[in-house]
């Protein structure tokens, strides 16, 4: 098939694309990189700023490239808000592709509208970026700007419209998928996020660290949304309190590509706060052999019918609880090993498209998936 893939999310599309051409099909990207992160992609489309000048540059760039963004069997956009452009102007362009080319899919890939929605309820998460329990989580500055947009604004409508009219939406996380299914069970399929293990070696795992290095990575405009602001506090208290044990590896807003190298060395990996499931993140740093705190909820492995190897160390949005299982594995290294082990097998089995076939097996039952709505 001839697959477009428009927009990007940490490597999600990128990464897919190598997937999908392994398995014979003709794919080009086309997206801004996820900006400072510059990943790759065949086409760059990338608004340098907000100026007229720049605005008038980028929409010609986007006119120049509209040749590019026809006659393909499947387009995937990465989120409603594709291109850096106003909520409505993507609905236009939106509705450009579905017209010139097969069939259109929406990516349940970050925040919208549907996973806002389900995050206001209270009932389909015990935790979110938006509540912890029954109390609005204050820790997170611009959340009632995020809420009003999703839920009321201009984004909202053309969320709807889109995910109306789309023939399938994929989704990367537990937390996407159970919040598109109740409304669009027919359209929604979980579609695990793809790690190409040959760029993510096994790193070497001793067997009893006599020191262990914590790495964590900070985005700088995204750092209490993250959680990595709570996360990075809980270290450093825990640098204090162990000093000849825990060091410290910090990288902030650096390119993809020199981010995946600065992982080496280090043994544990601190992930998203408020997420039930590892993102690329966390998954390219188990793919290493790091073991990683975070998401890892009972429902996210259940989705992906795992009940034996569940190695994440889930923690909840609670300083106190991350303290006590970071310690708990310094305290006890000597199942380090083990647990880096088991995180690579885990993405070898549910992400990899690699060598060990497990999520070849997912790509192709992705394109059968998309095959379907192509001639259905």
């Amino acid at each position: 098939m001839k697959i477009l893939l428009l927009g990007e999310a940490s490597n999600l599309h990128w990464t897919l694309s190598e997937g999908l051409r392994s398995l014979g099909h003709k794919v080009t990207v086309i997206s801004n990189g996820s900006v400072w992160m510059n990943n790759n992609r065949d086409i760059n489309l990338k608004r340098k700023s907000y100026s007229f000048p720049d605005t008038l540059r980028y929409a010609g760039s986007l006119i120049y490239h509209l040749k590019d963004l026809t006659g393909y069997d499947i387009v995937q956009i990465n989120h409603p808000c594709f291109l850096d452009f106003k909520a409505s102007t993507c609905y236009r362009i939106f509705r450009f592709l579905k017209k010139h080319n097969k069939k259109i899919f929406l990516g349940a890939f970050g925040t919208d509208h549907y996973w806002v929605k389900h995050c206001l309820d209270k009932k389909t998460f015990r935790y979110s970026d938006f509540y912890i329990g029954d109390s609005f989580n204050t820790y997170i500055p611009g959340n009632e700007k995020t809420i009003q947009e999703w839920m009321t604004g201009e984004k909202a409508e053309i969320n709807k419209k889109m995910a109306e009219e789309a023939n399938g939406i994929s989704c990367c996380l537990y937390e996407y998928y159970i919040s598109y299914y109740s409304e669009f069970k027919e359209k929604a399929k979980y579609l695990p996020l793809p790690i190409n293990l040959q760029e993510h070696p096994l790193r070497n795992i001793p067997k009893y660290p006599e020191q262990v290095q914590f790495f964590i990575g900070i985005q700088k405009d995204r750092n209490e949304l993250k959680g990595t602001d709570r996360m990075l506090n809980v270290l450093q208290k825990l640098a204090r309190d162990y000093p000849d044990i825990v060091k410290i590896a910090k990288a902030v807003s650096v390119p993809y590509q020199e981010y995946k190298q600065m992982m080496y060395g280090s043994d544990i990996l601190l992930d998203q706060l408020y997420s039930y499931t590892p993102g690329m993140n966390g998954l390219i740093a188990m793919a290493k052999g790091l073991v990683v705190i975070g998401g890892g909820e009972p429902e996210m492995y259940d989705l992906m019918g795992e009940q034996e190897n569940r190695p994440i160390i889930n923690v909840l949005p609670d300083e106190q609880d991350i303290y006590q299982k970071a310690e708990s594995l310094i305290m006890h290294r000597e199942s380090l090993e083990q647990l880096s082990l088991n995180s690579r097998h885990f993405v070898e089995k549910h992400h990899s498209f690699g060598s060990f076939g497990h999520y070849h097996q997912k790509l192709n039952h992705q394109v059968v998936w998309y095959l379907l709505m192509v001639f259905i």
